[in-house]
């Protein structure tokens, strides 16, 4: 099992910024990858970015250019640095960690944060 714990989320005006922040504790590979997703009001979870154990970032096409997503292997943490926000933006956002321990895949979720972006 590994846990997740978000922080960071909050209410922002457009062209703003926030940062979030995930921790994870448990059964946490060398080899993973965490990242972030986020769920608006009527639609499904769509990814935002990811970024594997050894550095490697992927983003969604809208955020590109304005989110920078980071880690630290040592810490087990994952950083989501969002600037230019847009009310578009507005979700739950989720920490996710997926990785393999004792040959199971393990795809964990954090409990989500409220990212409002509205002037």
């Amino acid at each position: 099992q590994v846990q997740l714990w978000e922080s960071g989320g909050g209410l922002v005006q457009p062209g703003g910024s926030l940062r979030l922040s995930c921790l994870a504790s448990g059964s946490i590979s060398s080899n993973n990858v965490m990242g972030w997703y986020r769920q608006a009001p009527g639609k499904q979870r769509e990814l935002v970015a990811t970024i594997t154990s050894g550095g490697t970032a992927d983003y969604a096409d809208s955020v590109k250019g304005r989110f920078t997503i980071s880690r630290e292997n040592a810490k087990n943490s994952v950083w989501l640095q969002m600037n230019s926000l847009k009310p578009e933006d507005t979700a739950v956002y989720y920490c996710n960690y997926n990785g393999i321990w004792m040959l199971r895949r393990i795809d964990s979720w954090g409990q989500g944060t409220q990212v409002t972006v509205s002037s």
